[in-house]
Parts: C-alpha cells; structure tokens; sequence
C-alpha cells in the first residue's frame, strides 16, 4: 500500500499543479454558463431586423382590428393604403410583411400573407397563431355559440402538480428535477471520458518513453495501474469540490442580487397602495416562485449517490482505458481497442431521454441497474424520482462487483501489456493475454 500510496500522490500532484487544471477549473463554469446564457441570448435577439410591422387588409372590417388591438406593436391596418402601396412599402423594407383577410374568411378559413420572403418559421407561426382564436371565436359566434361558453372553451387547464412524501405534501419540481439529473448525468459521462482518456494517455506516454520499464521493476503492474487510477481520480473529485463550491457561491450572489431587486420592487408597488413602509426580503427561491419557477430539492441522497456513481463509473472505465493503454505504444492505436469500452457510455446518453421520460419505468430501472450503465442512468433517477431503497443498494453492490471484475481483467492485460512492444495487438490477443500465466 505504501507504494501505491506513492504512485497516488504523484500522479495527484503532477496534474494539480498543471496549468491545464487551473485552466480548466475556470473555464468549464464559464464555458457551461455560455451554453446556458447564449441560448437564451439567440431567443431574445431573434427578433432583431423585423421591428417594421405586419399590416392587415381586412375585406370583413372587423377581425383584423381584433389581432390588432391584441398587440399594436406589431400589427396596423391597412387604412387607405391599396395593395399597390403595400407592395411599394414591402419592397422599400417599409413593413414586414401583409396579410389579406377574404371576406370568406368564415366559410373557408385562409388568409394570404405576402412578405419578401425569408422570414422564418417562427414569424409566419406567430402571426397565425395572432390570428386563429379571432377568426375561430368568429366562426363559432356565427353558428349562434353562446360567448360565455367559447371563453369557457378557450379556457385551458393548468396542472398543479403536487407529492406526497413522509413530511407531508411538497411541490413537485419534475421538470426541473428531471433537468437536473439530465446535467449530472452529462457532468458523469464527460468526466468519466476525460478522465479515463487521461489514465491511457499517461500510460501509453510512460511506456512509449521506456518510464514504464524502470517502475515495473520497483511495483508490481497491479501497483502501478491502481495508483494511476487513483490519483487520476482524486484529480477529478478535486476538480467537482471546487466547481461545487463556486457553484454555491455563484447561488448565494445571485440570491441577493435578486432578492433585494424584488424586495426593493415589492416595498415600491406597497407604498404606491398605501401598504407598510418596509416588508420581508424576498429570497431567490420566492422570486422565481413569482416568475412561476419552481426550483427542485436536491436531497443528501441525490448528493451521495452522485459522488458514489462518479466514482464508480470512473474506476470502472479507468481501469479498462488503462489496460487499453498499457497494450499499445501510441495514443493512435487505441481506437480500435476503445470501441468496445466506450460504445456502453455513447449507449447511456442516449438513454437518458427515456430515463428522463420515465423515471420509475421498467426500461429504466433495469438499465440503470447495469454496471455499464448504472453511473449515468442512476444519477438521472435518483435526481428525477424517489428511488426504491432496494434498487439503490443493488446498484451499489452490483458497481462494487464490477468494479472489482474491470480491475481483475484490466491488471491481467495491464501485466503484459506495459513490456510489449512492436505490433499493435488485435482484440483477440489481448483476450489471450487474460488467460496467459507468467
């Protein structure tokens, strides 16, 4: 122990201390932050370039002004304007767009819009969705449908959705929950390949410099290979730590930020209706609950697990990539031996959406119960629903034995692999090896 100890520390605090490490502890919030904030950047911007409006020319004199009293910055009618003046302003990018409302609009439900074409889906969407409740409320009124039950009708339903756990009844947050257990999920998968990419790159580097020859002869290969991949490892849940804790910082920040804009709104809108001079802060989960936005409970379990399913997805896959990487002399042959170990964890990504989709189904939970599997898939559950406390345990003891089985059949391959050298070994020398006493 004391020289896998050794082998431990070394490899911890060579990669610590790299500039790639700092780098990357960095940049990878910023980098995910930016995938969070562009998108919505793109949403908000889409629109940017159609500020000219869309006008109506209506032969019923009566629906258009509808649409248009439901959003003026965007529609007006034609007024006197012919035809003829509306193609001239089109093509002078005076308006956006022109819409014509038949006089038969009723019997047959179509309007024409004419644009200079190139305006996207999204707009031709919206103005059709502007325009179908005026001309179906109208519709409906002409076949002698009382008004108060098409508003009943256009009245859609809201679902509340509550559980019952054992402290009572709670929000349920599935949507966001499920999100969650979707990002832990990908944090899972793209560490476990970032990682154990590094553990064979590390070994193809020592044995291609003939490093690997002068440590085998003070370990033992099995001493080698656990050292790497626990010092590899302890890099990685390093690396969550301090994400977790920026992560955190970042919540409270925002939390204050946000809740002294709202209190400061809220204590506004109170003296502007005579109410009391000062009133509670508003935190950030108060906040967004006025937004309509429900953040999910994210409990000890959800917290423990994804600790333990990192870990156990990590030494599992590390120690296969490190028996790929003892096997070859550089980083380019590896492809073919890879495949079998990375198909799996390319497998689970694309069963999350069926995870997320039904979380306590049995596609689900067979498949997060799965070694192969069980990292990501449960990590997706135990985010998005309550787990059985059965299905936990399995998981845990079934990752252990795996575990146990990918160290087992790595250090057999790892033994010979490290002091071969030559031509790569195809998939059936490498099962031989497992076999091979020396």
């Amino acid at each position: 122990m004391s020289k896998i100890t050794v082998i431990i520390r070394h490899e911890y605090l060579k990669r610590i201390k790299a500039k790639w490490f700092v780098l990357s502890t960095v940049l990878a919030p910023l980098g995910l932050s930016l995938l969070i904030v562009i998108p919505i950047l793109a949403a908000l911007l889409s629109g940017e370039g159609q500020e000219a409006k869309v006008v109506f020319v209506d032969a019923t004199d009566s629906l258009a002004k509808q649409v248009v009293a439901s959003d003026t910055a965007a529609y007006e009618l034609a007024g006197k304007r012919t035809l003829q003046d509306l193609d001239r302003d089109l093509k002078n990018e005076v308006i956006q767009a022109y819409v014509v409302f038949p006089d038969s609009i009723l019997e047959k439900p179509e309007v024409v819009m004419y644009s200079r074409g190139g305006s996207g889906i999204a707009f031709e969407g919206r103005v059709q969705s502007d325009i179908e409740p005026v001309v179906v409320r109208a519709r409906l009124l002409k076949q002698g449908a009382d008004t108060s039950v098409i508003d009943l009708v256009g009245t859609g339903v809201s679902v509340n959705s509550l559980k019952v756990t054992e402290k009572g009844v709670e929000v349920d947050a599935s949507e966001a929950s499920a999100a969650v257990g979707y990002a832990a999920g990908f944090l899972i998968y793209m560490l476990i390949f970032l990682y154990g990419s590094m553990v064979m790159r590390g070994v193809v580097e020592e044995k291609a410099n003939r490093i690997i020859e002068v440590l085998a002869s003070s370990v033992k290969p099995f001493e080698l290979m656990m050292g790497k991949v626990v010092g590899i490892g302890l890099v990685g849940l390093t690396q969550l730590v301090i994400w977790a804790v920026l992560g955190i910082a970042a919540f409270i920040v925002l939390g204050l930020v946000v809740g002294n804009t709202m209190t400061a709104d809220v204590v506004n809108t109170a003296q502007q209706m005579g109410g009391p001079q000062s009133m509670p802060k508003v935190g950030l989960t108060q906040a967004l609950a006025q937004q309509g936005i429900t953040l999910p409970s994210i409990s000890i379990t959800t917290i423990l697990m994804f600790i333990f399913d990192f870990f156990a997805g990590y030494f599992l896959y590390a120690s296969l990539f490190a028996a790929v990487g003892s096997a070859v002399d550089q980083e380019a042959d590896a492809q073919s031996l890879t495949l079998p170990i990375t198909m799996p964890v390319v497998l689970t990504m694309m069963f999350i959406g069926n995870v997320v989709a039904a979380p306590n189904g049995t596609f689900a939970t067979v498949m997060s119960l799965i070694p192969l599997f069980s990292p990501i898939l449960m990590t997706v559950r135990v985010a998005a629903t309550d787990v059985p406390a059965w299905q936990l345990v399995a998981c845990i003891l079934s990752s252990i034995g795996a575990f146990f089985g990918a160290v087992w059949l790595a250090s057999r391959i790892y033994r010979i692999g490290i002091l071969s050298y030559g031509k790569k070994p195809t998939l059936k020398e490498v099962a031989r090896w497992i076999t091979l006493r020396v």
